[in-house]
């Protein structure tokens, strides 16, 4: 019995399965539907969701203060109003002697300038005066230079009867003008043919910069300029000369390093005077003043360039501002080997002791033709000896603002 009843059972469901797997086989395919995208990793049900069918819930009001959102905003615009009034602005003059002085000046007015001013502040007493002394020689003027000017300043407010410190400061400033006074400090030139500078120093004044940037300065005149590389002795000297002939559109005449100067010097003139130059600088090597040889080498590039050339219409001498008594030293030995005509005194605008120009005027008697107020192209300027007074007693409440001009 038992046995029949199990038949019957896996009969029904061997009909069952039968009958399933034949109806399956019937079904007709169901319509393909569009692909389903797969979002891509990192991306939420939000971000693959239809647009049409995506309902964007509004704010959540949590009963507290509402803070609105910061507005995006793109790169500032200029209204047409504001750019019409910006190019209709003239463009800005150009910087008086007085003012580039005083630009250019602060530490040496923030130095001299303002001890000598405190010190007048107080009255004419002697402390005051020795003070003054200090405060002269401390800026290298000097100390015989210093005492004779004290000496003289004095002997005026007393004759002219001056009481106030005002008057005295003022006194000062002239005695310091009449001491800068000479009659003549131009470059000369020549009325015909090339005119011959000379340019000597010591390495690390500034000497070929200081001739790049005279160059450039006559080709923006419109004048045709030469330029000799005579220091043949340091490494790139000349490949230093040839960067500032490019930047100034001067030509450069040079020859191979250890070359003979005073051919080099040669070589120079003749080229500048087959071209029909305006203006041939001769840059020499820059030599220690304790160096006979190299001094004595200095006069005979002299020598050979004026046997073709002529005198020399300048002789100039590079002296660094801020080398201060030491620069006398030096000068005194080029004075030896050569007929200095003026003196290139560079980094003017990076020293206090301003008083090294009036050292300079006083001890040598060579006149300072050009100083260096910066690294500009057009930072090596005629020295005004009005302007240099002025300003190293400015106020600094005169002082010019650069970026305003």
């Amino acid at each position: 019995m038992e046995f029949v009843v199990a038949g019957i059972v896996i009969a029904v469901l061997v009909l069952v399965a039968f009958v399933g797997l034949v109806s399956g086989r019937r079904r007709p395919p169901a319509e393909p539907g569009p692909p389903r995208e797969r979002a891509p990793s990192g991306s939420t049900a939000l971000d693959t969701a239809d647009p049409d069918t995506l309902v964007t819930p509004g704010p959540v009001d949590l009963g507290g203060p509402t803070t609105a959102e910061p507005e995006v905003t793109g790169p500032e615009v200029a209204e047409p109003e504001v750019i019409e009034r910006e190019a209709a602005r003239p463009e800005a003059p150009p910087l008086t002697a007085r003012e580039r002085f005083r630009l250019r000046l602060g530490r040496s007015r923030g130095g001299l300038g303002a001890s000598i001013a405190g010190i007048f502040h107080r009255g004419l007493t002697d402390e005051a005066w020795d003070d003054l002394e200090e405060s002269l020689i401390a800026a290298d003027v000097g100390v015989d230079a210093t005492m004779e000017l004290v000496e003289g300043l004095r002997d005026r407010v007393k004759a002219e009867n001056i009481r106030t410190g005002e008057g005295a400061l003022a006194l000062l400033k002239e005695v310091l003008r009449l001491e800068l006074l000479v009659s003549d400090r131009t470059l000369h030139r020549r009325g015909e043919g090339t005119t011959v500078w000379l340019v000597t120093g010591v390495n690390g004044t500034g000497k070929t910069t200081s001739i790049g940037k005279l160059a450039a300065r006559h080709t923006a005149a419109g004048e045709s300029v030469v330029l000799a590389a005579a220091d043949t002795f340091r490494a790139a000297a000349a490949e230093q000369l040839e960067l500032w002939g490019e930047r100034a559109g001067a030509r450069v005449v040079r020859q191979s390093a250890g070359a003979d100067p005073a051919a080099v010097a040669f070589d120079g003139y003749q080229a500048a005077r087959a071209a029909g130059a305006d203006l041939l600088m001769v840059d020499t090597a820059g030599r220690l003043q304790n160096k006979s040889e190299l001094m004595a080498e200095l006069s005979k590039v002299k020598r050979v360039l004026e046997r073709d050339a002529g005198p020399c219409d300048e002789v100039l001498l590079v002296l660094d501002a801020t080398t201060g008594q030491n620069g006398l030293a030096q000068a005194k030995a080029f004075l030896d080997a050569v007929a200095v005509t003026g003196v290139v005194l560079t980094k003017l605008d990076g020293t206090a002791k301003g008083g090294i120009v009036i050292a300079i005027q006083r001890q040598l008697g060579i006149p300072v033709k050009l100083v260096g107020l910066g690294e500009g192209l057009d930072d090596l300027a005629d020295f005004d000896p009005d302007a240099f007074v002025d300003a190293l007693f400015s106020e600094v409440a005169q002082d010019v603002d650069l970026d305003e001009r």
